[in-house]
């Protein structure tokens, strides 16, 4: 068995870094929100249009007059909607951090 040595309290944590503390509550977030909220609209609408056009109707009429209608789908429209609408579902959950984040985080009160 090989007897290694144990850490001690201070040696599992790092010790505090020197300077000012980082704070949370920074009203630009509020900017970096609506632009956010921007950028999501318009995403959802570059998804909904490669959705509207991934999928085309083809009608034949055959020899004897009877029509016939298939659908094509196009998988790579079908996976950039997909893909498209998920960043901007990410873009949406992160405007609503920053938008807490510029309202809700204020630096801990000192105790008397």
């Amino acid at each position: 068995m090989i007897d290694l040595p144990q850490p001690t309290g201070a040696e599992l944590w790092p010790t505090d870094e020197p300077g000012p503390r980082a704070r949370l509550h920074k009203p630009w977030r509020t900017l970096v929100a609506v632009v956010e909220v921007v950028l999501a609209v318009l995403a959802g609408w570059a998804a909904y249009a490669c959705w509207h056009h991934a999928a085309a109707t083809v009608v034949t009429r055959t020899e004897d007059g009877a029509l016939l209608e298939s659908h094509r789908y196009f998988g790579g429209l079908l996976a950039a909607a997909i893909g498209i609408g998920t960043v901007a579902a990410l873009l949406l959950v992160d405007a609503v951090r920053q938008l807490l984040l510029a309202v809700r985080a204020r630096a801990p009160r000192a105790k008397d």
